[in-house]
């Protein structure tokens, strides 16, 4: 598996249809193919297909909420033993956080976006900013992350 992308938890319209990233405003999908990361342009109907291109897709918390602020400090508890035994059984060269509050919540310090320094069961942690329409960042500087997680993405594939 080449990497592995972890959102905070899905959201209620993404629950609702089945499908991951499919909330209203959510420009993963876009990202993903404007970034480099896939060939294709997919859709969050096309989300059991993002196998094929290597990539995982999973929540830290699987329970949907309209805002984080209803998660609870076990539910995140949880949430980080279960990614931890997904990461350590699938042994992704990438853990790619979708969000920079994620990547916190998971390794309980503070990250910054990009590719961090620690890894975890031999996985490199990148944090992407939030793809979720709430998300104040800039188009052009997610899509700008997005090519950087397509380039450390093509250096681990040029390892094997």
């Amino acid at each position: 598996m080449r990497v592995v992308i972890v959102s905070l938890n899905p959201s209620e319209q993404g629950a609702r249809v089945g499908h991951y990233y499919a909330g209203r405003g959510n420009v993963f999908w876009t990202l993903l193919y404007e970034g480099g990361v896939v060939a294709e342009h997919l859709s969050y109907n096309d989300d059991r297909r993002i196998i094929e291109f290597g990539i995982g897709l999973t929540n830290l918390v699987s329970r949907p909420t309209k805002t984080e602020e209803e998660i609870g400090r076990e539910e995140y508890g949880e949430g980080r033993i279960l990614l931890a035994q997904k990461i350590e059984q699938f042994s992704p060269r990438v853990v790619a956080f979708n969000g920079k509050l994620t990547y916190e919540k998971f390794a309980q310090r503070p990250g910054a976006f990009g590719l961090q320094e620690s890894r975890v069961y031999g996985s490199q942690m990148f944090v992407l900013p939030s793809t979720t329409g709430a998300e104040a960042t800039v188009r052009g500087q997610k899509v700008r992350y997005f090519k950087q997680l397509a380039r450390v993405l093509a250096e681990e594939n040029g390892k094997t």
